[in-house]
């Protein structure tokens, strides 16, 4: 068994170390990004209003999600703990409390679809948008089991640093979902044609395919560690609550963020289909840039909470300095492609078919992503010092930082556009300017907050 000595070495919390852990998780990342990237590219063939319902429906299921998505992922930080203070056994248990956590959670989210319904219909989206995007829904909440199981198993192989599983198994369901949604999206090869709904049950296929390849490497890795899974599988209230405890505000801070940007997202698309797919565009671009650096807050998490569980704060800081190195290396390049080459990124998402009103929605696609490069890079910072805080334990402030930002700009933008009309650019403009201020006062409780005395203390 590892002592808390075991993991020093010359190398700790350096640029290496995190690479070798970041890199499968941004993969891994990058994958999921893909599938529902490459769903959106197959609706936009059959028109802007599915691309648009497509999103739409998706962030809202992930909205409803987001809370135990973010609760689970703090059995990372629990997980990376005592595998840091040589307690691997203790790591399949905070998996099982994990798993029960979802199963609590699966019947919470079904039961509030029909509201989801209502607000869908009040929030002003264009008809030939909504026909669409309620069976898209529907269906992704149905299945909604496969996302949560995914985050428990996501909390152990991160917490443990063994993220090629999570890499692996994401290439699977990428590769899984794109053959399933392409035949049953177009009806390719025999298969029925299902349009929107296709996607959705392609997304569900890869899913199973993901949880699957990580059920399977859960069980052989405590096998070869000669952990005892029927053990594990006990209730276990501390460790429970302790999950429960640090992950709550994490849930809260990424269920209230999703909501108020699903909200943003659904005043954009409130304004007409044009610029819907405008909106759509871009944020799918900006998704593909976001997305990997979870994967980057994630590895940022486990070992700032590996090397505080051994007792080295000052190799912990590495870690955090690390992941901003690589985070901005990253950050800049997606900068350069979104202000150089938007116009070839957007035109990828053009109608099989003519559609004169493309024009318009290039033009305004175009201003959009070569705004949002002005945050790529802060984005950066945003994950990794929002990262160390949670590794930390310190996760109340990185709630009240993002979610209380996210809120303001959602007033500021119902304001603006409702109530004073402004233009569809200025109001980007507006949501992209106000997210510089979240890495500065994340710095500041990072700089001043007396993480190191605030380290969670393992559960007996």
């Amino acid at each position: 068994m590892e002592d808390s000595n075991s993991i020093i070495h010359s190398g700790s919390g350096g640029v290496r170390e995190m690479i070798a852990i970041a890199l499968p998780m941004i993969v891994s990342s990058g994958c999921d990004t893909m599938m529902m990237f490459t769903d959106r590219l197959f609706l936009s063939r059959l028109g802007p209003e599915y691309m648009s319902a497509g999103m739409g429906g998706g962030m809202t299921a992930f909205m409803l999600l987001s809370f135990f998505v973010g609760l689970l992922g703090y059995s990372t930080a629990v997980t990376a703990k005592y595998f840091g203070a040589g307690k691997p056994e203790k790591c399949p248990s905070v998996t099982y409390q994990s798993f029960l956590i979802s199963l609590f959670a699966f019947p919470f989210l079904i039961a509030f679809m029909p509201l989801m319904h209502m607000y869908f219909r009040a929030s002003g989206i264009a008809e030939e948008q909504l026909i669409h995007q309620l069976p898209y829904f529907d269906i992704l909440m149905y299945g909604c089991f496969l996302g949560l199981l995914r985050s428990v198993f996501i909390g152990f192989f991160s917490g443990i640093g063994q993220t090629k599983v999570i890499m692996l198994s994401s290439v699977a369901a990428l590769v899984t979902n794109a053959i399933a949604s392409y035949l049953l999206v177009f009806g390719k090869f025999g298969f029925p044609e299902l349009g929107i709904s296709g996607a959705a049950y392609g997304t569900l296929i890869g899913s199973v395919v993901m949880n699957g390849v990580m059920a399977y490497a859960f069980i052989r890795y405590n096998r070869r560690m000669k952990i005892s899974l029927r053990k594990a599988a006990v209730y276990d209230r501390p460790m429970l609550t302790e999950i429960v405890k640090f992950g709550f505000p994490a849930g809260m801070e990424m269920f209230l963020a999703m909501t108020a940007f699903t909200l943003i997202i659904f005043m954009f698309h409130s304004k007409g289909i044009e610029t819907a797919s405008a909106v759509t565009i871009a944020f799918n671009w900006d998704h593909v840039a976001y997305v990997p650096l979870i994967g980057l807050e994630i590895s940022v998490t486990s070992l700032f909470g590996r090397y505080l569980g051994a007792g080295r704060p000052d190799i912990a800081h590495r870690a955090l300095k690390s992941g901003l190195k690589t985070g901005t290396l990253y950050s800049v390049l997606v900068s350069v492609l979104f202000v150089f080459f938007p116009v070839m990124l957007i035109n990828i998402f053009h109608p099989a078919g003519p559609d004169a009103s493309f024009d318009g929605v290039r033009d305004l696609a175009v201003y959009m992503l070569r705004t949002a490069s002005i945050y790529v890079i802060v984005e950066t910072l945003i994950v990794v010092y929002a990262g160390a805080l949670r590794g930390a334990g310190d996760t109340y402030w990185a709630m009240f930082i993002n979610v209380g930002i996210m809120w303001i700009l959602v007033g500021i933008a119902y304001i603006g556009m409702n109530v004073y009309g402004i233009s569809i650019k200025a109001a980007w403009l507006i949501m992209v300017l106000m997210f510089l201020a979240i890495p500065a006062v994340m710095y500041l409780r990072y700089r001043y907050g007396g993480w190191e005395k605030r380290a969670v203390t393992l559960s007996s």
